[in-house]
């Protein structure tokens, strides 16, 4: 992931972890420090911006509608050759990491299965033909009209 889409990515993060009722109390308040100091320095590389500053201060309200303007704002400010706004871009996105698999999130066993999706938010459509060497399961329009 390139520097940019790094830290925009983290700032959305940031705002939607911290407030995640299922994080724990801890996990959710280590987010939101995290949060506020890769805002403050996001914030910082933006100072003499008023597109930039404009930009950081709606994408926390509405992230989807202002992340490319706020991407273009920290290219422009040279934000992918901040190493401390990076490290801190990074930071958060560990330990948001750390706070769903905490909670399961990211726990899954997946054998002799077809047909699956992991994720949120995703729509799947499927459809399974019987494989040469393979008996449909039953009680399927396959294994029907095999009978």
């Amino acid at each position: 992931m390139d520097p940019i889409t790094l830290i925009v990515t983290a700032l959305s993060t940031g705002a939607s972890a911290g407030a995640a009722e299922a994080l724990k109390d801890d996990a959710r308040e280590a987010v939101k420090a995290s949060h506020a100091k890769l805002t403050r320095l996001a914030r910082k590389r933006l100072i003499g911006q008023p597109d930039g500053e404009v930009a950081l201060e709606q994408h926390g309200t509405a992230p989807q509608k202002w992340e490319l303007t706020l991407a273009d704002e920290l290219t422009k400010a040279g934000a992918a050759s901040d190493s401390g706004l990076i490290a801190a871009a990074k930071a958060l996105m560990e330990l948001a990491d750390q706070a769903d698999t905490r909670f399961g999130k990211y726990n899954v066993t997946v054998k002799s299965s077809e047909g699956v999706l992991i994720g949120d938010g995703n729509i799947q459509v499927n459809s399974f033909r019987t494989r040469p060497g393979r008996s449909a399961p039953p009680d399927t329009p396959a294994a029907r009209r095999v009978k």
